[in-house]
């Protein structure tokens, strides 16, 4: 009998799962992709639309057809999950059933959760580079700036993309000396955690880049309001940081179809699943792959490549009655854009820090170093993206668990026994 998969998401996880399951399961399953638009968005690319570094119409292509011929394709939101009938009901009325749901709807920006932010976005006081019309409403509001205070502000973790904000405070910094008015530019990031990235090897190395920089790096601030009016972010503390331009990160959480389905989220909308198979908490048989997991890895489009290769696989041994693989390890890899030509890289996972060395080999790319090799990296990433990571291709010297070839790691880690259950060992 022909199985039923349902694929919540036509971003990067919800892709490349439906077209990695399609070449592995044929025609022995009927797979459906179900978003509320047709349009998809290379994320990264989002953060050189405000520098004038590209347009949202060159990053953006139809959902549909980076998908195999074979899968189908449904234009809708999500009304709720019915988990019991395991049933998928869509705004449209349509009602799928499902033998395997594969939930990869991402995260939700909620600028709404944040006093006052919505106002002074509306206000032009206030961006965000999340989205095109955002990234391109920013992308005017820094080509008028003359000067004055600009604040990078992430309210709250977790979010996609994790580098981006500081990304955007390194190229902010390059944009303004190729004006010629960086003198006249104060710049600042505000997080609320206690440096400038969650890892604290990389944390370090970050924040010292911000310094060189010029760009003053504000800690532990939780922002309980933006003024607008005023031109102030107010901590939950009472601590103000003045701004005259903001670039707000807003909070983040699950979309809404997830608190309308019972049993199926959290508390903010992201779905709880085992961090090893990527198998729901809520039902066997449900997985959940990129930012709308509730698991320690970050959410970024990498990871989503990564999971992939294991939630496949453990779809297909679900499916035939076997036990799930526990392969996935948390895998991480970020490109780290900072300006004048120059990237960051680094590679991580549950278990192992970023440190310095190569990737993914002794020959590869520098970690944890400025290169131009990186940025040119960084760049080409973009057709890496739409011809390998979407169309579900397997990348030879790449594959799911983090490789430590190349690495300089601590004698702990690189004593480190490969996960129990991985496939995936080399």
């Amino acid at each position: 009998m022909i199985k039923q998969i349902v694929v919540l998401g036509g971003g990067t996880g919800g892709t490349l799962a439906a077209n990695r399951l399609r070449h592995e399961l044929g025609d022995t399953a009927a797979i459906t992709v179900v978003d509320r638009d047709n349009n998809h968005i290379y994320q990264p690319g989002l953060l050189f639309v405000p520098f004038g570094l590209t347009r949202p119409d060159k990053i953006v292509r139809p959902r549909a057809r980076q998908l195999c011929q074979g899968i189908g394709y449904q234009q809708s939101a999500v009304a709720h999950v019915d988990i019991e009938r395991r049933e998928v009901h869509l705004e449209t009325g349509t009602v799928l059933p499902y033998d395997v749901l594969i939930v990869a709807t991402g995260a939700a920006l909620l600028p709404g959760e944040t006093e006052g932010l919505t106002e002074a976005m509306a206000q032009a006081k206030a961006f965000s580079f999340y989205e095109p019309a955002g990234a391109a409403a920013l992308s005017d509001g820094l080509a008028r700036f003359e000067g004055g205070r600009i604040v990078v502000n992430v309210v709250d973790m977790p979010i996609k993309c994790p580098v981006a904000p500081l990304e955007f405070a390194f190229l902010a910094d390059w944009y303004f000396h190729r004006r010629g008015i960086r003198d006249r530019v104060e710049l600042t990031f505000v997080t609320p955690l206690d440096g400038a990235f969650t890892k604290a090897v990389a944390s370090r190395e970050l924040s010292g880049l911000l310094d060189r920089k010029g760009v003053r790096l504000v800690t532990e601030f939780n922002t309980g309001e933006v003024d607008a009016p005023g031109g102030r972010l107010i901590s939950f503390d009472g601590r103000e940081v003045g701004f005259d331009l903001a670039v707000v990160i807003p909070v983040h959480g699950g979309q809404a179809y997830v608190g309308r389905s019972p049993g199926l989220g959290d508390a903010l909308g992201f779905v709880p699943c085992d961090e090893r198979t990527l198998q729901s908490k809520a039902s066997p048989g449900i997985f959940v792959i990129g930012d709308a997991a509730d698991i320690r890895a970050s959410k970024a489009g990498s990871v989503a490549h990564f999971e992939g290769e294991v939630l496949v696989r453990n779809v297909r041994s679900f499916l035939d009655g076997q036990p799930l693989s526990a392969g996935f390890d948390g895998h991480t890899n970020c490109f780290i854009e900072s300006g004048f030509g120059k990237a960051l890289l680094i590679d991580y996972n549950y278990e192992t820090e970023p440190v310095t060395g190569r990737f993914p080999g002794a020959v590869g790319l520098p970690l944890l170093k400025e290169s131009r090799l990186n940025h040119l990296g960084k760049l080409g990433f973009q057709q890496f993206y739409w011809h390998m990571l979407l169309p579900g291709r397997d990348v030879p010297g790449l594959a799911a668990t983090m490789p430590r070839a190349g690495k300089r790691l601590p004698a702990a880690a690189d004593a480190t026994a490969p996960l129990a259950g991985s496939r995936n060992d080399e």
